[in-house]
């Protein structure tokens, strides 16, 4: 069966094809047509907008994904704005504006959310995954991306950036929501 994955972040494409790996028989193949506008207001939305505008692109089924950091004291932000909160698409000056405005918290409760939405000739289906855990007080580690160094997950004292590949992709809110999809794939259909 192939899927294709509706990103143009290739970070995302190792770790799709690393959490799925080959049991599943699926040939995952990447899109790279046109970004279509993401303006849901959720993560399932902005990723179903996504997964629809691969399907509809060459009827082959989609997986996208929208995934952010929420802070509890934030009120769940930056939420869906996660890529580009500092205005711009730069992880750096993403971490830093939320360490700047988080200087002073005392809770520092965060989560990772990844919804991904499979679009098919079956129809459309949705997968959420959160990563519990806590913000750091500075960026640490070289692993991972986004806001990777500044996310300590629950259970441990290091960043996600601080844990090996491996690791990371064993618990993440991306490995959450791909093992829903992992099982409902492996249901007959």
């Amino acid at each position: 069966m192939k899927i294709q994955l509706a990103t143009g972040n290739q970070h995302k494409v190792e770790e799709v094809q690393s959490i799925l790996g080959s049991d599943l028989g699926i040939e995952l193949i990447g899109y790279q047509g046109e970004e279509p506008i993401e303006d849901g207001t959720t993560f399932y939305e902005n990723a179903l907008i996504k997964a629809r505008s691969g399907f509809s692109a060459n009827g082959v089924a989609t997986i996208a994904d929208d995934s952010g950091i929420s802070v509890e004291v934030m009120g769940g932000s930056p939420g869906i704005l996660s890529a580009r909160w500092s205005g711009e698409k730069d992880d750096a000056k993403n971490r830093e504006l939320l360490l700047s405005q988080m200087i002073d918290m005392k809770n520092r409760a965060a989560s990772f959310v990844c919804s991904i939405a499979l679009v098919s000739e079956q129809g459309e289906f949705g997968f959420t995954g959160v990563w519990a855990g806590q913000l750091a007080t500075e960026s640490k580690g070289t692993g991972g991306f986004g806001y990777d160094p500044i996310f300590i997950p629950e259970g441990f004292e290091v960043t996600a950036a601080e844990l090996t590949p491996d690791v990371k992709n064993s618990m993440s809110h991306r490995f959450l929501a791909l093992s829903q999809l992992a099982d409902f794939l492996r249901r007959p259909q």
